[in-house]
């Protein structure tokens, strides 16, 4: 009977079909407002300090909260949605996202329900971005899935913008209470259009690839744990990701010591996520063309080392702006490769696992770096310079280790 099945796998009709762009471009929408969602406090982190009588660092833990409830999440929302499938799995978060988004709209200027509803926002995180290469598998065949990975990786990047970009002029235009009520209403709008818009797969695979059997969750697991090259990605996702996780969240407090204003961190951290998006298009795109995966990924960790180096110590706007691109455009491009990366590596593990896992790898660091950088800043006036030293050097160490790394054997055939 397994002979018979894995005959009627091999003869089935494998098909592309124009519906699969729908489907990645409702889920990169979702994935952006989830972005939005998370950093929404980063660029007035000291508004909102005072607006709610708390301190700065309460509210750095609004965003905080997206990476701590990952840690616990991340392994029961990979299960759910190998189990549930994408469209029921995805569907949990777009329901957390709409509910809690509107939730901390209405009461906006109650500091303890937007607490409460960041956390319920960041509840949905991970059926959202654990899917991003089980979306690609089951509607992409496997030479376009960096660039299915790409796209709602942007969309995060473009969530991450807006939030940056337009949530200190709408706070300077509606105040805080206006600004959560407007992001709350896109949250509810966008959850419903995912509703009525996603669906969980063609009506015949992608490719042969696609239409074979996945190991079961904890199988998987066990399995990620004996690979070398994932093994090495976890390490490169822990000091990357988390890198990028706290630069964003204490964006502001970085530049402020050199005489920058909230406005330009705000433009600083938008033109970051700007290049990222560009990084996010290209690279992926070249990545499926030219079937290699390690050199774009050495290439992402070089390119981000000046950029790094100009975000700690550039005292010219210009120069600062300048680092931030170059940050972006070659970090960020890393996320959606490695993703597909790790996918095809670690296969026949299901994708929403691997991914999962390096994911949660970046979101443990980025709560270690967060704290960190809060330790070790300088009490009189604020300055990160030591931490971000530190990341220079771990950039330096990510360099080494996707070096080491070996070349996806799926997309070389």
């Amino acid at each position: 009977m397994a002979e018979d099945r894995a005959d009627a796998v091999r003869n089935e009709e494998i098909s592309v079909y124009a519906y699969r762009w729908v489907v990645i471009a409702v889920f990169a929408l979702l994935n952006a407002v989830v972005q939005l969602n998370w950093i929404a406090f980063a660029p007035i982190t000291g508004q909102a300090a005072l607006f709610y009588g708390v301190s700065e660092l309460k509210i750095g833990l609004l965003s905080m909260s997206f990476m701590i409830v990952y840690i616990v999440m991340c392994l029961p929302a990979s299960y759910l949605l190998d189990s549930l499938g994408i469209r029921m799995g995805i569907g949990i978060g777009a329901a957390l996202t709409g509910v809690f988004g509107l939730l901390r709209g209405f009461y906006a200027s109650n500091y303890t329900v937007v607490m409460i509803s960041q956390f319920g926002l960041a509840l949905g995180q991970p059926f959202v971005m654990n899917a991003i290469t089980a979306v690609g598998a089951s509607w992409f065949p496997v030479q376009e899935r960096a660039t299915a990975a790409g796209i709602p990786v942007l969309a995060q990047f473009v969530g991450i913008i807006i939030a940056m970009a337009l949530t200190p002029l709408l706070t300077s235009a509606h105040g805080i209470t206006g600004m959560l009520l407007s992001y709350g209403i896109v949250s509810g709008a966008l959850a419903l259009l995912f509703c009525v818009f996603m669906k969980e797969k063609p009506p015949t695979p992608p490719t042969r690839e696609g239409a074979g059997e996945h190991f079961r969750f904890f199988e998987g697991i066990r399995d990620l744990f004996r690979n070398r090259d994932m093994l090495f990605m976890l390490l490169l996702f822990f000091i990357g990701l988390g890198m990028f996780n706290a630069v964003t969240t204490w964006i502001e407090q970085i530049v402020h010591p050199r005489g920058f204003t909230a406005e330009q961190a705000g433009m600083v951290g938008a033109i970051m996520m700007f290049a990222g998006i560009v990084g996010a298009i290209v690279f992926p795109v070249f990545s499926d063309r030219l079937r290699k995966r390690k050199s774009f990924l050495i290439l992402a960790m070089a390119g981000s080392i000046p950029g790094l180096a100009g975000i700690a110590f550039a005292q010219n706007f210009s120069i600062l702006a300048l680092s931030a691109a170059v940050f972006g455009l070659f970090l960020m491009s890393a996320g959606p490769i490695g993703y597909q990366y790790s996918a095809e590596i670690s296969a026949p593990v299901p994708e929403s696992t691997s991914q999962g896992l390096i994911v949660l790898a970046g979101q443990v660091s980025g709560i270690i770096f967060i704290f960190g950088m809060d330790a070790l800043k300088n009490t009189k006036t604020g300055d990160m310079t030591t931490f971000m030293i530190i990341f220079i050097v771990l950039s330096f160490l990510n360099l080494f280790i996707s070096t080491r790394l070996k070349e996806s054997e799926m997309i070389k055939q």
